[in-house]
Parts: C-alpha cells; sequence; structure tokens
C-alpha cells in the first residue's frame, strides 16, 4: 500500500461537546483504484450532481487500508432514503426491495454490481441546527459505530475521515470499542461478538484487550437473551473460523456469555482446547470445533434450539458425537483407514465422506485427512441384475449374497473385481 499527501490532523470545533481530532491521509493503492467500476463512477457522479456527500464507509474503509480487496463496500451518504429514491428514479437507477429502509439504507443497482447506500446519523438533540455539516455528521456516525477499526469513512479521493484513532488501532492490530465500551454494547448486544470476531482477525496476540472491555461484555452478556438465534450463529461461526480460538472461547465462558449464545454449561473446554491445537492446520469446519464442547446429544438439541443450526450442521455434530471414539477403535495398523473407508461404503448419506473428513480433523489426523480427502469412492461392481442372470430369483438370497460379496470386496481394499465376486457366486 502506498500513500501521498498525508497531512497533519486537524482540530474540529462541536458546539456540544469537547473537541476531537480528525486525523486524515489519502490513501492511494492498487486495491482503491480497483473499486472505480463504471457502476461506482456513475453512482458518485449521480450524488455529486445533486450535491449530496457520498463516503466509503466501515469494513471496506478498514479492508483498504490493510491492503486487501474489499469484498463488499457500504457508502455513507447525506442524502435520505427518500431523496435517494427520488434521485434514482430521476435518473433510470434500478432500487432493490428490501428492509434495510426503516435503519436509513438504500439499495441501487447496476448491471453488474449493487451498492448499499445508508443516510449518516444524525442527533438532534445534539446537533440542532448544525445538521448541514458533513464532518459534524460524519463524527456523530462514527461515534456510534462498534469499533474503532470500522468507523473511519473514505472519500473518494482517497481522503481519509478517521475520528477515533481507527488507523493508528489498525496498524497497532488493536482492537477497542468506539468511545464506552457499555455504552456501545448496550446500542446492539450483538457487539459483544463481533468484538471477539474482529479480535480473532485483527489482533496479533491472545490477551491483549484493552483495559475495561472484557467487564464491559461481563456486565452486559445477559443482552445476547434478546438477540435472535440466527445472528448469533452468523457471528459465532466467525469467531471460530479465525485466530485465538480456544482463547476467545475460553473468554466467552468466563464472562458468562456462554449460556446465552446457546453453548453448554459445563462444556468440555478441555478437550476443546486440544481439538483446537491438533485440528488448526486442516481448516476445520466451525461445528467440528464446536462439538469439541458437547458430552451429549441434548447439547446439540438445546444448540439448535437457541441458533437454529441447518439440518447439515446439525447431523455433522450428531455424526462427531457418536463417532469420536467409535471408528477410532476399529483402526489397525496394518489398515488404519479400513473402518472410515468402510462406513463410506456402507452409508446411504451423501456428505458422509465430507462428515469422515471433518472427524479425522477432529483427532488431528492429518496424514490420513490428507489420504481421505484425495480418495475417490468406489463404486461396488456388482448389483441386483447380475445375480438373477445368474437365474437366483428370490429377493432374500439376492440381499443375502450382495452383502457377502461386498464385504469381500471391502476386505479386498476394494481391488476384487466383479467377474472375481461373480466367480464366488458359480462356485458356491
Amino acid at each position: 500500500m502506498q500513500r501521498a499527501g498525508v497531512w497533519g490532523p486537524h482540530m474540529l470545533s462541536r458546539v456540544w461537546t469537547l473537541s476531537r481530532r480528525l486525523s486524515t491521509m489519502r490513501l492511494q493503492s492498487d486495491e482503491f483504484n480497483a473499486l472505480f467500476t463504471d457502476g461506482l463512477k456513475t453512482l458518485a457522479n449521480l450524488f455529486a450532481k445533486d450535491r449530496y456527500e457520498l463516503r466509503i464507509a466501515g469494513g471496506a474503509v478498514r479492508d483498504l487500508l490493510s491492503g486487501k480487496q474489499p469484498h463488499d463496500v457500504d457508502f455513507a451518504t447525506t442524502a435520505t432514503p427518500e431523496q435517494m429514491k427520488d434521485m434514482f428514479l430521476k435518473d433510470g437507477v434500478r432500487l432493490i426491495n428490501n428492509k434495510g429502509e426503516t435503519h436509513g439504507t438504500v439499495t441501487a443497482r447496476d448491471n453488474v454490481s449493487e451498492f448499499e447506500i445508508t443516510t449518516l446519523r444524525v442527533d438532534c438533540t445534539q446537533m440542532g441546527d448544525m445538521l448541514s455539516g458533513i464532518h459534524d455528521r460524519l463524527e456523530i456516525d462514527a461515534e456510534r459505530r462498534d469499533l474503532t477499526i470500522n468507523s473511519m469513512f473514505l472519500g473518494f479521493d482517497g481522503t481519509l475521515y478517521d475520528y477515533f484513532n481507527g488507523y493508528e488501532d489498525l496498524k497497532n492490530r488493536c482492537v477497542r470499542f468506539v468511545g464506552d465500551p457499555s455504552q456501545r454494547i448496550q446500542e446492539d448486544y450483538l457487539r459483544i461478538l463481533r468484538y471477539f470476531r474482529f479480535y480473532g482477525r485483527i489482533s496479533e496476540r491472545s490477551g491483549a484487550h484493552t483495559s475495561g472491555t472484557l467487564d464491559a461484555v461481563r456486565e452486559n452478556a445477559s443482552g445476547l437473551r434478546g438477540i435472535s438465534g440466527e445472528r448469533i450463529w452468523v457471528e459465532l461461526k466467525k469467531i471460530l473460523e479465525g485466530n485465538h480460538v480456544n482463547h476467545l472461547i475460553q473468554i466467552i465462558y468466563d464472562l458468562g456469555v456462554a449460556p446465552h449464545v446457546g453453548l453448554p454449561e459445563d462444556g468440555n473446554l478441555e478437550e476443546f482446547a486440544r481439538v483446537c491445537e491438533r485440528s488448526r492446520r486442516m481448516s476445520p469446519k466451525p461445528m467440528t470445533l464446536l462439538t469439541a464442547l458437547f458430552s451429549n446429544t441434548d447439547h446439540v438439541q438445546k444448540l439448535d434450539l437457541r441458533l437454529k443450526i441447518s439440518k447439515e450442521e446439525k447431523n455433522l455434530a450428531l455424526f462427531l458425537l457418536q463417532q469420536r471414539r467409535e471408528l477410532t477403535a476399529e483402526r489397525t495398523d496394518a489398515a488404519p483407514l479400513k473402518p472410515f473407508k468402510d462406513y463410506v461404503v456402507d452409508s446411504r448419506e451423501p456428505d458422509t465422506h465430507r462428515k469422515i473428513c471433518e472427524l479425522l480433523k477432529y483427532q488431528g489426523e492429518e496424514q490420513f485427512f490428507r489420504e481421505m480427502e484425495g480418495w475417490t469412492l468406489p463404486r461396488f461392481p456388482v448389483s441386483g441384475h447380475d445375480l438373477r442372470r445368474m437365474g437366483i430369483s428370490s429377493g432374500k438370497e439376492i440381499g443375502r449374497i450382495l452383502q457377502e460379496l461386498k464385504e469381500h470386496w471391502k476386505g479386498s481394499g476394494f481391488q476384487t473385481s466383479k467377474e472375481e465376486l461373480l466367480n464366488r457366486v458359480g462356485h458356491k
């Protein structure tokens, strides 16, 4: 990332509170320049023509400053939703119907991309007649965002607007709330999990939490009871996919967060730590890690009841809970993967191969996981039609013979050919 034209900080006067420092710099990078598609240029010109300010906001700014290409880009504007709709209608821009308008968000679409644009927050009790100032409105909006690293704005000329030292925190890998942690959390209790998620993404060290943050989480943990399970599960999965996973789950338990997000109060933290350590090089699925906390199927049922996990995720947890000991006990030194491969061959479930791979991750068997990952499920070469052509008509007899042949085929490492298997029937 290159930067040019860096200015010293400027003081902003505010009539309703103490002055704060606004840090600005100008960003120039390949990632930033790549944002300017024809669609975005058209959008920017549209807002400029109608004299509305438009800024890149939030996570996209954080990613650009980190030298990453953002997957999603959100925008903030001084225009209200009604003003945006009128402007888009006048210029023939397509609008996407969604529920975001109640929160000040309008989504526009061109032939390629969607643009989510949100009206900057205002506080009439504080601002009085000062609402016209773009810097005032940017600062008010930044003040209501969750973390300093997510509270920055970027102009289309590359100018960064940073009111709460978000860029310094990003460079120092420091994750902290904007202003008072308790106040930010009480505005949306899901921010507790967002804090942990970004800590796992940004921080280089576990245990480097800023003063007062964990106390605020502990004091407000029960607020998560009022958050929908679907929203909690989205954040919890991202925590489990990030760094410092064992540390963060331990903290979630220490601070009393766990029971409010569907995790068992008596979760097996020792097993969780072991699974995190031995599976970390294999990118386990979130549910694979989470199952280490569970002791019985009731834990899975309660998690599902609280978080509304998918059927696939629930089935994976139940499978791991049942097989994390049983299949391992069937292994031999001569054929360590035989029980796992046999299980896949015998299963009628379409995703059993994937489940077995997750089981090997859970057990920390990286070599066997790599082998199993590249293994192609063989097709049993004999069918009931083959036996009928040999004159065997009884369905019960056909079923018995097929099972015997299949066991022999599995015992050969799936190498016995169709001809050899049918010859066995002929010699009986």
